[in-house]
């Protein structure tokens, strides 16, 4: 189904500008807080109205300002999933599915049955929301979204409250409500693991714009921009120095000097690296043994003055003065360049030193070449 989103509206502090055609069934827009995400959702919705522009699903216009078209919400068979789920607190679980169902009282009731047993809540009919848990609240919020079959599906921030078991546990669930819903989904978030995990395509916003978009993977694996590789969680980002067309000075990270795949174009600024595409390199390993010539220089040396990685494709970083944090399943090795590495570990083990190698590489391919904006 074709959306359509080409619209303006001017707030306080920013302008927002959304632009975006295409048929992907489920699009996350990834953004930090306060960068218009949730204002999109409104303006889909019919909650808030544009300046500007036009909406669309399929054939049917919900807003267009040159021809004076604004549909009001309930005319627009949009559902919208807020962060509190929106339910009405004086009515049961079955009355709340039911209250945007439209035909006779035996037909709301067994479309509510429906949707009970479809989001397994059946046994919580005669239930108030006050009496429900976090998880059971957000699937009858879905079970009352899906119950009038909605064109469009909004989520804003669905799990931003929960603690992280549940949150796990109720994304696997979302994941699939999302594979079997046949209209078009919409997601706002500003963790990009629920992105990466829940949408098709993503659109990245900052202040109001779309600074990128494309298919979630492709986005996540060559974001082009400084900011676009900060919101897709690239920890390890210098500015550069061009050295060639396939090499480059890291300022930020001790004059690093890096071999990279993608040619380094004029408007190239800076180079990222993501904190898991490193690989330990361990003394008396064939890689380090090759950076070392006979004077016995350190790998980097070695590099710069003698044999060195531009022929075997190798980028060589000396492990110098790393400062170790544990967390409960890996490793943030801090290396004195500023270089953030991140290693998976056994819950069980909580010793690194017989770990720490003498050095790291990374494969030219790993180094994302970014511009600014």
């Amino acid at each position: 189904m074709l959306l359509k989103l080409d619209f303006e509206k001017k707030l306080d502090g920013f302008h927002l500008r959304v632009n975006y055609e295409g048929q992907a069934p489920r699009i996350g827009i990834l953004g930090a807080s306060g960068c218009g995400k949730s204002m999109t959702l409104r303006s889909i919705a019919g909650i808030e109205k544009p300046d500007r522009g036009l909406i669309s699903v399929g054939e049917k216009v919900l807003f267009d300002s040159e021809k004076k078209v604004n549909l009001r919400p309930q005319e627009r068979r949009v559902g919208y999933l807020f962060q509190n789920y929106a339910l009405f607190p004086t009515m049961t679980v079955e009355q709340n599915i039911m209250a945007g169902v439209a035909g006779t009282k035996q037909e709301k009731q067994a479309r509510a049955r429906e949707m009970m047993r479809a989001f397994q809540i059946e046994g919580l009919e005669k239930r108030r929301p006050g009496e429900l848990s976090g998880g059971q609240q957000q699937r009858v919020a879905l079970a009352r979204i899906m119950a009038y079959r909605p064109r469009v599906l909004l989520l804003d921030e669905p799990f931003s409250a929960m603690d992280h078991y549940l949150k796990e546990r109720l994304r696997l669930e979302m994941a699939q409500v999302l594979r079997d819903y046949d209209g078009v989904s919409v997601l706002v978030t500003h963790d990009r693991d629920e992105a990466y995990q829940l949408c098709d395509y993503l659109l990245l916003m900052s202040d109001g714009h779309i600074i990128a978009s494309g298919e979630t993977r492709e986005v996540f694996e060559h974001p082009q921009t400084v900011e676009a590789a900060r919101l897709t969680g690239c920890k390890n980002i210098s500015r550069i120095r061009r050295l060639g067309s396939h090499r480059v000075c890291a300022l930020d990270w001790g004059n690093l000097e890096l071999t990279t795949e993608g040619e380094v174009t004029p408007e190239i600024t800076h180079a990222g690296i993501r904190a898991h595409d490193f690989t330990p390199v361990y003394p008396g390993e064939s890689e380090i043994a090759a950076m070392t010539d006979t004077a016995g220089k350190e790998p980097q040396a070695a590099w710069e003055h003698g044999p060195g990685s531009i022929a075997s494709g190798k980028n060589i970083i000396p492990m110098r003065n790393p400062t170790l944090t544990e967390l409960p399943f890996e490793w943030y090795v801090v290396l004195e360049q500023k270089i953030w590495w991140k290693v998976p570990k056994d819950m069980h083990s909580h010793d690194f030193s017989d770990r720490i190698p003498g050095a790291l590489t990374v494969n030219p391919s790993s180094v994302m070449l970014l511009r600014e904006l």
